[in-house]
């Protein structure tokens, strides 16, 4: 058995920002990774826009990973066990084959850093055939970033996630033709420079309110029927098209890997873990960060707050996170989609909450109130859903519950 006080599961930006700040507030840490190389994938990414916030200046996803990784080696006090996946999470004890053959590892506190993977064919129930060209964004990108190879020539994308947007600039930069991208929502999911960098200044056209209805080949996709759908989402016969192509790639959300940690509850808007301030599950010592607890927009943000939680682990871990108090509820109106932690703690200092917003506003402030008292504001000049918002609250008094709004 391998004892250590944190033990990090996976090794993206998050499992290794966590545990880089987990080893500098003083916890030994085990980081397990089921790859042959740190970074998740960042590897694949080549594109720049990474590091902004991060390392103040622009990287690509490589050379993101890159830094990491050699801080992480860096540091006596990780052990990182590479081509090694967890198997079991039982209580403090996990679960492990691989590089170390069978093994079990206890640790004081247990980091979920796993990320999140695509939404598939079968996951969106998909209509019509399931000819050989229909793909996920991230195995496109793999596709064409590792492997060298193109997914097809003739390109219809359905959905405007990030990773979508910048496949269709990176499928057309590669000699490929990208139709359409179609958009069953009314606003994108994806990063506003991601829409104008990467559809506009090629004039792909993105559709919204569009979806397919139909998905048309036998051994080879030959084409997609297309059209607008109601408010309702329903398909609008009327307005159906046939659009030739050999190629369909889905960029229709995002599912954190929470299938090691079914055992806690989740929220049913991230599918992520419900958390409190300190990012605690609802067992004290399994912590949760990253894209495994909700999607985040920046890869920086993904590492930044996995530094926070990496000090929060490692103080339980020492038996020094303080105490908690009595909760208090963080509640939100209907103009937002998720507001995570859901709880925090009587006491004072500032606590902050993240959130995404379920409609674009413009000019409007995000207000957080107790018992009818303003605790905070922020003004936003124009938020969107594609982007993830931040508030710092001052809690001195607060008490009961906690709602933000948009005024």
């Amino acid at each position: 058995m391998i004892k250590t006080d944190c033990l990090v599961i996976g090794g993206g930006p998050a499992g290794m920002s966590v545990a880089l700040s987990a080893s500098q507030n003083g916890s030994k840490v085990v980081l397990v990774e089921r790859d042959e190389v740190l970074g998740g994938i960042l590897n694949q990414c080549i594109h720049n826009g990474f590091g902004l916030h991060y390392f103040k200046e622009e990287l690509t996803g490589p050379e993101f990973a890159y830094r990491f990784r050699k801080m992480v080696e860096k540091d006596k006090n990780i052990t990182v066990l590479l081509n090694t996946l967890v198997t079991k999470i039982e209580d403090q004890k996990v679960e492990v084959v691989g590089s170390v053959g069978r093994e079990t590892i206890q640790a004081k506190a247990v980091i979920l850093a796993m990320g999140c993977r695509e939404r598939t064919a079968a996951n969106i129930s998909l209509c019509g055939t399931r000819p050989m060209g229909i793909m996920t964004a991230g195995t496109a990108q793999k596709m064409v970033n590792i492997d060298g190879k193109m997914p097809g020539k003739d390109v219809v994308i359905l959905g405007s996630g990030d990773i979508g947007l910048i496949m269709a600039r990176r499928l057309t930069l590669e000699g490929a033709k990208v139709h359409a991208v179609l958009e069953i929502n009314p606003t994108s999911s994806g990063l506003r420079r991601n829409i104008m960098q990467c559809l506009e200044d090629f004039d792909i056209p993105l559709l919204y309110r569009h979806t397919i209805f139909e998905v048309v080949g036998k051994d080879r996709v030959e084409g997609v029927y297309y059209g607008q759908v109601d408010e309702n989402y329903q398909p609008i016969q009327s307005s159906k098209k046939f659009l030739p192509c050999d190629t369909v790639v889905l960029s229709v959300g995002l599912m954190p890997e929470m299938n090691l940690a079914s055992f806690v509850p989740v929220s049913r808007v991230t599918n992520g873990a419900i958390v409190n301030e300190y990012y605690q599950t609802s067992k004290e010592w399994l912590f949760s960060c990253g894209n495994i607890l909700h999607v985040h927009d920046l890869v920086d943000n993904v590492a930044l707050e996995a530094q926070q939680v990496g000090k929060f682990a490692s103080l339980y871990a020492q038996g020094k996170l303080p105490l908690q108090s009595k909760p208090i509820e963080v509640a939100h109106t209907k103009d937002f989609g998720y507001v995570l932690p859901s709880v925090v703690y009587e006491g004072e200092g500032e606590v902050e909450v993240k959130f995404r917003l379920k409609n674009k506003v413009v000019k409007k402030t995000i207000v957080a109130k107790c018992n009818g008292v303003v605790l905070d504001k922020k003004f936003v000049l124009a938020g969107v859903p594609g982007e993830m918002l931040k508030l710092s609250i001052n809690k001195n008094g607060a008490v009961g519950k906690i709602e933000l709004s948009v005024e």
